[in-house]
This record gives structure tokens, sequence and C-alpha cells, in this order.
């Protein structure tokens, strides 16, 4: 069943290749959406695709890269828009 997710990562999440990595595990479990860097140190991401593949998506935003220092991460699950055809990275 499609699902879609509103998340919030907190800790050392920016300047740490945590967006390039979440991009890619996106489209490794085809998942599309967006993710971004915000002004006060987190990062959003939204992301639509089967609820299974999201359930993977998310234990991997937990770990984030290699450089990466996940604190904390707020997940909103939410019915999909259908809105997205692919993942991308916004500035």
């Amino acid at each position: 069943m499609k699902k879609r997710v509103h998340i919030f990562v907190s800790g050392k999440v920016q300047g740490v290749f945590y967006r390039d990595f979440t991009k890619r595990q996106a489209k490794r479990l085809n998942i599309c959406g967006w993710v971004r860097n915000l002004l006060d140190g987190r990062v959003e991401v939204v992301a639509e695709g089967e609820e299974e593949d999201l359930k993977k998506f998310i234990e991997e935003l937990k770990k984030g890269p290699p450089a990466a220092r996940v604190i904390d991460i707020k997940i909103d699950w939410q019915e999909p828009t259908f809105e997205f055809d692919d993942f991308e990275i916004i500035y």
C-alpha cells in the first residue's frame, strides 16, 4: 500500500552528505519525493512509496552516512498525494 511520510531529522546532519545519502536510498527503494536542509540545522524529507519500502528508508535515515550523527527523527505518516515522479534534493 502506498504511503507518504513527512520526516524531520536532527543531529549532525548538514555538511555530511546526508541529503545525497537520502536521495541514493530513495532511488534504491523506488521512493519519490524530496529532501532539503533547514536553517535550524535539521533536514526535512517528504517521501512517497510502498509502506514496506518507506519503513526500510526510515531505518536507513536513522543511521545516515558515516559522518552523520542522527540524534532524533520525527515521522508523520500521511496519505499519498502522488505528486512526485522522482526524488530530488531541494536547495
